[in-house]
């Protein structure tokens, strides 16, 4: 062999080995929610909580990553972004561990949605950045192209992952795994170019009120279905004679917006502001981060809703909840590689809008086929849909907001093009849930109480115990809880029949709010490039 064609074959050795690390870490921050999504119903019972308790831990996951995404990538220019992945995996290593062996949701909460949410905040920004630094620029779409298609793949296998492992052995096996995986990469982590440490300001105060101030916000609409949006619940808590919830919005809207005036007046100064609002005046990248805001946060509200449908209402295992989710992964993944190659100069505004109508359509015949006699095969046409409409947006969205900008821009876009993914599938498991959760309780309550079955002393005490939310659980569950109570046989059917009913309404509630949302969305496509 010739010295160039030595080299030629080093050269392309050395990018495989960049791609397979870079494309392992793009997996591994995929694949978590996924997986988690599935196995729910066993983790809430391996960790004696509730679905309420593992919708937190979801949200929490994607909020811390949105709210340090920013922040992540300023550090990662300060310490060397090969650094600042080291050290992402590390934390994220000691969090997989830690969910490993977690007892209960708090050390759940430690270890996947704190210990995680911050290794991956350090991880995302700096992949970006050793793409380039790692390829020629002919080259880096290509690249760019198949880390993509890593986290494409970690949407498709994820339920199958988890459901398969959840089913056989335990859920936290896979957690476990991931932990192998970090030490994996690490151990070549050294092969990879860096990109070379700036000498820049972290604006801290900056950092600190956006992280306030998206917390606020998101934590208030996560509690909105105990606490009530406006009006207290019965024996909540209230502020003023107002829930909560209402004040921590408000509070996160204006500590946010203190955030904007404070990176106006580093701006003004001649500071180093976290943000670059004049990347806001921009009218394609705001179009472009607004559609995968919206994108996200309708793939997170179903991908947390249809999991309960198959595995708490009809009991299926995680694997079987995942095997009915495989039209979705795999129309999906597609897709997404599929329209570039076959459409490569396709308006992107078109194939924006087509996705986001496909979706609509899944979504309403998710909500119509909602009914006490509705078995697993509802969901197989409308997971195709969904799939086909989140692999056209997957296909475009990327593209639209990466050339909106000069290329030195493109760290800063890919840090809030994370920030707007990861609130948005924050915001979504949040705001979708809590409203499942509330129709749950009203419509168990008002069952209940309106229920000739059902004695009156039992009603009073179910207007007290459930004021507070009820649990979304299947009947398995809720039978044994009544065996354990020593209800009567013929109020134990009643309630039984109220809860069956009540949790279908709790879910055409769910599906109805996220079709509003993608119908909504579609208002914002005339920001996408023709």
């Amino acid at each position: 062999m010739t010295s160039t064609g030595t080299s030629r074959a080093a050269g392309a050795t050395a990018s495989g080995l960049v791609l397979t690390v870079l494309g392992a870490g793009q997996f591994l921050m995929t694949l978590d929610s996924s997986v988690m999504n599935v196995s729910m119903a066993q983790v809430a019972s391996d960790l004696g909580t509730t679905i309420t308790g593992i919708q937190t831990a979801i949200t929490l996951y994607t909020l811390v990553m949105a709210t340090l995404m920013i922040t992540g990538g300023k550090i990662g220019t300060i310490l060397g972004r090969r650094r600042a992945f080291g050290i992402g995996l590390v934390i994220y290593g000691i969090g997989s561990t830690t969910t490993a062996f977690a007892p209960n949701l708090t050390v759940l909460l430690l270890g996947w949605s704190l210990l995680e949410g911050i290794g991956a905040a350090l991880i995302m920004p700096a992949i970006v950045a050793l793409v380039a630094a790692n390829f020629a620029t002919e080259r880096r779409p290509a690249a760019y192209g198949l880390i993509a298609a890593a986290g494409a793949m970690a949407v498709a296998a994820g339920p199958l992952i988890g459901g398969a492992v959840t089913t056989f052995a335990s859920w936290r096996y896979v957690f476990a795994g991931e932990a192998l995986i970090v030490v994996a990469i690490l151990l070549v982590l050294r092969r990879i170019a860096d990109v070379p440490p700036q000498r820049v300001h972290l604006d801290i105060p900056g950092a600190l009120l956006s992280a306030a101030g998206l917390g606020l916000a998101v934590f208030g609409v996560l509690r909105s279905s105990e606490w009530g949006w406006v009006l207290p619940r019965a024996a909540g808590p209230d502020l003023f004679g107002l829930s909560p919830v209402f004040w921590l919005i408000l509070a996160g809207l204006l500590v946010l917006y203190a955030f904007v005036r404070w990176q106006s007046h580093l701006t003004e100064t001649g500071g180093q502001p976290l943000l670059d609002l004049a990347l806001l005046r921009n009218r394609q990248l705001t179009g472009g981060l607004t559609m995968f805001l919206a994108q996200f946060m309708i793939q997170a509200g179903v991908f947390f809703v249809v999991p309960l449908f198959l595995s708490v209402v009809l009991e299926l295992s995680a694997l079987g909840t995942g095997i009915r989710l495989l039209p979705l992964s795999l129309a999906l993944l597609v897709t997404a590689i599929g329209v570039p190659k076959v459409w490569p100069h396709a308006s992107p505004r078109r194939v924006v809008r087509a996705g986001l109508v496909s979706m609509l359509v899944g979504i309403l015949i998710l909500a119509a086929g909602m009914d006490l006699g509705a078995n697993a095969g509802v969901v197989a046409i409308p997971m195709l849909l969904m799939g086909l409409g989140l692999g056209a947006l997957s296909s475009q969205l990327g593209a639209v907001t990466v050339s909106a900008v000069p290329d030195e821009k493109s760290p800063e876009v890919g840090g809030l093009q994370n920030t707007a993914t990861n609130l948005g599938a924050s915001l979504g498991t949040a705001l979708i849930g809590s409203v499942l959760i509330a129709t749950l309780s009203g419509s168990v309550a008002a069952g209940i109480a309106s229920s000739p079955e059902v004695p009156a002393a039992v009603q009073e005490q179910a207007s007290t115990e459930l004021s507070s939310g009820v649990p979304f659980i299947s009947d398995t569950q809720l039978e044994s809880s009544l065996a354990d109570y020593g209800v009567p046989p013929e109020t134990a059917e009643a309630i039984l029949d109220v809860n069956a009913q009540a949790r279908i309404d709790a879910l055409q509630a769910a599906f109805s709010l996220a079709a509003l949302l993608t119908a909504g969305a579609l208002f914002a496509t005339g920001r996408i490039r023709r």
